[in-house]
């Protein structure tokens, strides 16, 4: 049985006179009762199931996972630049659930040492990765500004 996967919409023109380019195709595939396999293109998958259930990932854990690999991505340039591409770098993030089944706030610990910097280097550059964190970082963005979400429901013949 061959799978569906969902057509792709056109990303929105960016404004800059470029025509806009269609992101790679993401899907998920239906393997049991509330669990799913998550697809791309390049051939990675997540499993993905109700939270608390052994070798998946919950939905809300991804996004969680999704902030804090966003966070860390953003940051790792300006940090490896002082100091070194070796850098062990941390990125927690703590889910605080509100009412309405959502999340009311989502809190991002990034971990990094610092121990060899002086103070003065060391708040600099904490400075300037949270600078990036905060221009680069699509995923914080995204959830700061409360992206839209258009559902469309079909159907194979």
């Amino acid at each position: 049985m061959t799978s569906p996967t969902p057509s792709t919409p056109a990303a929105p023109d960016s404004g800059a006179g470029d025509a806009p380019t269609a992101p790679d195709p993401l899907w998920v595939e239906r393997t049991g009762t509330r669990t799913y396999t998550g697809h791309n293109a390049g051939g990675a998958s997540v499993r993905i199931g109700p939270e608390g259930t052994p070798g998946v990932f919950s939905p809300g854990e991804l996004l969680a996972i999704a902030l804090a690999g966003c966070t860390g991505m953003s940051a790792d340039s300006r940090l490896a630049a002082e100091l070194g591409d070796d850098v062990a770098i941390t990125v927690g993030v703590t889910r605080h659930k509100g009412e309405g089944n959502r999340y009311e706030r989502l809190a991002v610990e990034l971990v990094v040492d610092t121990t060899e910097l002086d103070p003065g280097h060391r708040e600099h550059l904490l400075t300037a990765a949270h600078k990036a964190v905060e221009k680069l970082c699509t995923v914080s963005r995204t959830l700061e500004e409360g992206a839209s979400v258009d559902l469309a429901i079909t159907t194979e013949a």
